[in-house]
């Protein structure tokens, strides 16, 4: 597949800016999940996490190894969970991927669909250990979170593959 011709005269994207987009992106992500949304269950999906995620499956080199530290803890600072909680989680999800790529090789979109589906519900369930007394009855709620969120997975990646698209231009 090659990429349609970039318009005359048309400036490609600066190094620095082109480096910035995934950033930008999982950063509008986090702040995405701060919207006044009309629901009265915590059902909304980590938007941060799954472009984070899609950027890692879709464009491996795009964001550092050291990245989701500093990403979780943006999200942790404007979603209100407890400080360290998405830090550590969305490593620990990033390295997760890390491993199962490392040992699987070459893949297919269902794969990286299964891949992130594992991520997101550990980082899901992780998160609630963080956030929630053990007593209380969330699982439910939890369970629809995941399964929401490991559906929007693909239009995530679309989104994030739209943007690699533009960045590469």
């Amino acid at each position: 597949m090659t990429l349609p011709a970039r318009p005359l005269f048309e400036e490609p994207l600066p190094p620095g800016r082109a480096r910035l987009l995934p950033w930008a992106s999982v950063l509008a992500g986090s702040l995405a999940t701060t919207l006044p949304w009309n629901a009265s269950l915590g059902l909304l999906p980590p938007l941060g996490l799954l472009m984070m995620l899609s950027w890692r499956l879709l464009a491996p080199l795009s964001l550092r190894v050291w990245a989701p530290a500093l990403l979780g803890l943006f999200d942790d600072l404007v979603s209100g969970q407890p400080l360290g909680s998405a830090t550590l989680l969305w490593t620990l999800a990033f390295f997760l991927v890390e491993a199962l790529e490392a040992r699987s090789g070459v893949r297919d979109f269902a794969q990286s669909w299964a891949i992130a589906a594992v991520a997101i519900a550990l980082a899901l369930a992780g998160g609630r250990l963080f956030a929630s007394p053990l007593s209380a009855y969330v699982d439910g709620v939890l369970v629809i979170q995941i399964i929401l969120s490991v559906l929007l997975f693909p239009a995530a990646a679309r989104l994030v593959a739209w943007i690699d698209l533009k960045r590469a231009r």
